[in-house]
């Protein structure tokens, strides 16, 4: 085994708000094979940090070539990890990998008593739950929440017994201090009880997709990593009004709206939950529904932020949770957006690069004519096209060829009116029986 120390030290706080907040210590393990650099795993923790409302101070890391099974780190590491929160008053320290439940209780022995020790998952579900705001967004925190809680849940006794979730990052797990009280039983009841509500909402959104589904409308989905700029698309395309921050996670629950394109028919354009690198498994089960509209498009656009030096990396993690839901088949479009960002000669790199994906910037409109131009190139390509005489009593079916379909001609004779048009395959058959 071989070590090396990296301390990075973020110094005193600088504002009047830091002074507040959490005082924050990373700790990080760079292994052999590992997809992302350590450095850069550090640096998207730090601003998951920020964004659960904690301030990082310092943060150190080790390499090995596997994790210590009683405390992840060495066990030097992990009292010099101790040395520090004292050194730098930390009020939590935050592992960038998952701990198992037995490591995390190790830890909590070793470091002072006043100091939470959470993983990378425990961080990301802080989150979720900070941002949750519709029913079914918070179900699925508090389901995960609790999926994580219950093989912890022998060592979180020691945890609150000594006031460790007394609040703060980390500590926002559904019904607080209400942990005091649970059992196992009782945290397997909440799991059920949960999910069964969550089957109920699930074929609700069900029904609703399925009715979108029967339209025949194209339906696209915004999937990308978390950050890179789809709820801004989402708005900059349908004027939605959705929450937009430069935020890790702003936004949790998926939204869908309607779409004119260029030729005047609409289609459906949905925006989900952002992914990351790591996402916990508990969270790609718990948010099952929410990402079965992904699963449901016909067309994904996959939004990276082009200004990331890790967009690389990003799609990676992207393409590696599309695979977890079954749906790397689905044709994609990759979208490079906040292309404002760059300068010249590094956009015309990327575009050599990837000369078949677009590139916009949600936040100027540059190059959303394109995009749309692609989608409706795209959508087109998939249809039908026939002609059919619908008789002047099928009135509906008229319209929903105007609002659904592509006209190429329409003439009004005595047996009806006769259209040439291009459907979705969804709706052939509403319009088979009037085939000539």
């Amino acid at each position: 085994m071989s070590e090396f120390e990296g301390v990075i030290t973020r110094g005193a706080a600088t504002t009047a708000e830091e002074e507040y907040r959490e005082r924050a210590l990373l700790v990080g393990v760079e292994r052999p094979g590992q997809k992302w650099g350590l450095q850069s795993s550090l640096d998207e923790l730090e601003r998951l940090v920020d964004t659960a409302g904690a301030y990082v101070v310092a943060r150190t890391s080790q390499r090995l070539e596997s994790p210590n099974p009683r405390t992840f780190i060495g066990s030097g590491k992990a009292e010099e990890v101790a040395d520090l929160c004292r050194s730098y008053a930390a009020d939590l320290v935050v592992f960038d990998d998952e701990l198992s439940p037995s490591q995390q209780s190790n830890l909590e022995k070793i470091v002072p008593r006043d100091v939470k020790v959470i993983d990378r998952t425990a961080l990301i579900l802080d989150i979720f739950a900070l941002h949750a705001t519709s029913k079914e967004g918070t179900l699925q925190v508090r389901l995960a929440q609790n999926q994580y809680l219950y093989p912890r849940l022998r060592g979180m006794w020691a945890h609150l017994a000594s006031n460790r979730m007394g609040g703060g990052v980390g500590s926002r797990f559904g019904e607080g201090e209400s942990q005091l009280e649970v059992d196992r039983r009782m945290v397997r009841k909440r799991i059920t009880s949960i999910k069964k509500e969550l089957e109920h909402l699930s074929q609700v959104r069900a029904l609703q997709r399925e009715s979108r589904y029967a339209s025949g409308m194209y339906k696209v989905a915004l999937a990308g990593y978390t950050n890179a700029g789809k709820s801004s698309l989402l708005n900059c395309l349908t004027d939605a009004g959705v929450l937009s921050y430069d935020k890790l996670f702003a936004t949790l629950d998926s939204t869908t709206r309607k779409l004119a394109l260029p030729e005047g028919r609409e289609i459906t354009l949905t925006d989900t939950v952002g992914f990351i690198q790591k996402l916990p498994t508990t969270l790609v089960e718990a948010f099952k529904s929410t990402l079965d509209e992904i699963n449901g498009a016909d067309l994904i656009l996959h939004v990276i932020d082009a200004s990331s030096e890790e967009f690389e990396d990003q799609i990676s993690a992207v393409d590696d949770v599309l695979q977890q839901i079954n749906a790397q088949a689905i044709l994609k479009l990759m979208v490079f957006n906040k292309c404002d960002l760059l300068d010249d000669e590094t956009l015309h790199g990327l575009q050599k690069r990837f000369p078949e994906a677009l590139f916009v910037s949600a936040h100027t409109r540059w190059g959303i004519d394109d995009l749309l131009q692609r989608i409706a190139q795209v959508a087109s390509s998939s249809e039908q096209r026939m002609t059919v005489v619908i008789p002047y009593a099928q009135g509906s079916l008229a319209a929903l060829a105007h609002e659904r379909c592509r006209i190429v001609s329409e003439t009004y004779e005595e047996d009806g009116t006769h259209l040439t048009l291009y459907c979705a395959p969804s709706l052939a058959s509403q319009f088979a029986p009037y085939q000539q």
